[in-house]
């Protein structure tokens, strides 16, 4: 792979940037995690389990977590839905992980966010046990990625990691800037990018003149919940743009649409390469679950990830 171009030949070169297509890794990763769950299956006579609990009725989450299981199953893995009511207390949805944690055909346990009002989503992601955390979030795998010891990684920045690696190369010494703080996306990044060589800001809410400091980003990596935070004059020229945000905005025709945490229009004529929304860093946070599910059952039934 040949480095990102510089400021120069970025306006020459690439007056419109490439897009890099999540969708299309993501359909490629999934199918080499169905070969190696028939390898694995061949080799030991279990199939990975995957359990995930959805409590409530949040639209949305129904969505998620119905695209999980579909997903699941075309990896060739076994899906294990619970859909609990909204009125579900904090101590029954801690002895139904639980079960699931001493449950020898489950091999990964997702608990849908966000969790209804009353419930703690700290407690309830750090009662999963932490080979079977596949969301990486709880204490025990946030606090091995911090120390750089093997742990499982959250889904969503271990994604745009595959992508920016697929489409940089080598990324030691690029100067990395993250807009974004969140335990769900930002910090484990700038982890994940520190270990990879990079140099790496972090913004956040308090932080002054943000774009300033995004202008001297290589790398970019947006995941603020605001659509069209980032304008295009804050992108360097050149630069590679991973747009984690997704918000469904209303159009004047009464349609809604998906849009990013990017101005997209303005930022595609000066990046070098930037991730769509939709179909960019999505779809592989379900095929990095998919990742970490096949790795967790690796590690609990062959004792190696």
């Amino acid at each position: 792979m040949t480095e990102p171009a510089s400021a120069e030949t970025a306006s020459v070169r690439n007056p419109s940037a490439r897009l890099i297509d999540g969708k299309a890794f993501a359909a490629n990763l999934t199918q080499t995690i169905a070969q190696e769950v028939r390898a694995f299956h061949d080799r030991h006579q279990v199939t990975p389990g995957l359990a995930v609990v959805l409590v409530g009725n949040d639209p949305a989450s129904e969505v998620y977590v119905r695209n999980k299981a579909l997903q699941t199953h075309r990896a060739g893995m076994r899906s294990f839905m619970h859909m609990l009511p909204e009125t579900t207390s904090q101590a029954e949805l801690l002895a139904l992980i639980g079960r699931l944690n001493h449950d020898p055909e489950i091999h990964g346990i997702l608990v849908q966010l966000p969790l209804p009002a009353g419930l703690d989503p700290v407690a309830i992601t750090n009662a999963i046990h932490p080979d079977k955390d596949v969301d990486g979030l709880g204490e025990v795998n946030a606090g091995r990625l911090a120390l750089g010891q093997p742990g499982i990684v959250p889904c969503t920045p271990l994604g745009c990691l595959m992508l920016l690696k697929s489409e940089l190369g080598g990324l030691r010494g690029l100067h990395a800037v993250i807009i974004g703080a969140s335990n769900l996306v930002g910090r484990p990044m700038a982890r994940l990018l520190l270990a990879e060589g990079c140099t790496v800001t972090v913004a956040h809410i308090d932080t002054r003149d943000t774009a300033a400091l995004a202008r001297q980003g290589d790398i970019l990596v947006v995941a603020t919940g605001c659509h069209g935070l980032v304008r295009g004059d804050w992108i360097k020229p050149g630069a590679a743009v991973i747009d984690v945000g997704i918000t469904r905005i209303s159009l004047p025709n009464g349609k809604t649409r998906l849009v990013g945490d990017v101005a997209f229009d303005e930022a595609v004529t000066r990046a070098g390469r930037i991730t769509p929304v939709p179909g960019g860093v999505g779809p592989m946070t379900i095929a990095c679950l998919l990742n970490n599910t096949l790795a967790a059952a690796r590690r609990i039934v062959g004792g190696a990830a």
